[in-house]
């Protein structure tokens, strides 16, 4: 299975946010449409960057309330492992899982970003895939 297969199910809309947005703005962001992670962006296509809410938590912690006030571009993860739709799914998962990382920008042939995808979308297709084997062995078993 593939990345595009994933995407097929999921969509492809991507949250943005500029490197000069403050976290605050992030955070709005974030509870806004209810996810985890952001991609920074200075144009809606480039991948400049990501930012969590791990990396808002790990700052609050060692900065303090202030953090809030401050711009995305200094919490943000710079050097980004981004993906393909062509990638292997489990390669995927493994790559996330190696990295420590939940969220992986997908990027076009031109590097331009077209999709983001969670360690939870990977769960979500994996355990979709795995009740429709199921059915299917079910109904095949009952005929």
């Amino acid at each position: 299975m593939k990345v595009s297969d994933v995407l097929r199910n999921k969509g492809s809309e991507v949250v943005t946010i500029k490197p000069d947005e403050t976290v605050s703005s992030l955070l709005d962001l974030l509870t806004e449409h209810r996810i985890g992670a952001v991609v920074v962006s200075t144009d809606g296509s480039s991948v400049d960057g990501i930012v969590s809410e791990r990396d808002v938590v790990s700052h609050l912690h060692g900065t303090g309330p202030s953090v809030l006030d401050v711009p995305v571009s200094q919490i943000m993860t710079s050097e980004v492992t981004t993906g393909t739709v062509d990638d292997n799914i489990a390669d995927l998962a493994g790559t996330m899982t190696e990295l420590r990382v939940r969220h992986v920008p997908i990027v076009d042939a031109d590097g331009r970003l077209a999709a983001i995808v969670s360690i939870g979308d990977i769960v979500k297709h994996r355990l979709s895939e795995l009740q429709s084997e199921r059915d299917q062995l079910r109904d095949y078993i009952s005929s």
